[in-house]
């Protein structure tokens, strides 16, 4: 119910419009105040879990003091020197490529653009009498 004692509709968009910080609805998700009292359950305010404020979420222990702040990974220690993975199966050598004729590779190129120039051409010629018979109809007809 609101002050008025109206009975207002549960709307998803309810409140969509208003500004951060003007429904007192928000208070309960608004982060503490930093220079403020730490929560304790005498204070009768409860931390909803996942919030990241309490000391218990920070790692520590219940009603601890929480960590200020993310600290980065765990230290990790690097391996041994000289150490490698252990090897299961060993691969096969690479095999040897056959010779490449460069002779032949140059005549098929030569061969495959005529054969292309050729088609282009072709093409070409094609379009070319389409477009003079479609300009010719619109002239003898117009």
């Amino acid at each position: 119910m609101d002050p008025g004692g109206v009975t207002t509709a549960l709307v998803a968009s309810d409140g969509v419009t208003t500004p951060s910080g003007a429904s007192p609805d928000d208070d309960y998700w608004r982060r503490p105040d930093p220079a403020g009292p730490p929560d304790s359950p005498a204070s009768g305010r409860q931390r909803s879990p996942g919030d990241g404020t309490s000391g218990e979420d920070a790692g520590g222990v219940p009603g601890g003091p929480a960590a200020a702040g993310y600290t980065g990974p765990p230290p990790t220690s690097p391996p041994p020197p000289g150490w490698r993975p252990p090897v299961h199966i060993q691969g096969t050598p690479p095999r040897r490529l056959p010779p490449q004729d460069m002779a032949a590779l140059d005549a098929d190129e030569q061969r495959a653009q005529r054969v292309t120039w050729g088609m282009g051409a072709v093409t070409g010629v094609v379009l070319l009498v389409l477009l003079c018979l479609l300009c010719s109809r619109a002239f003898l007809r117009g």
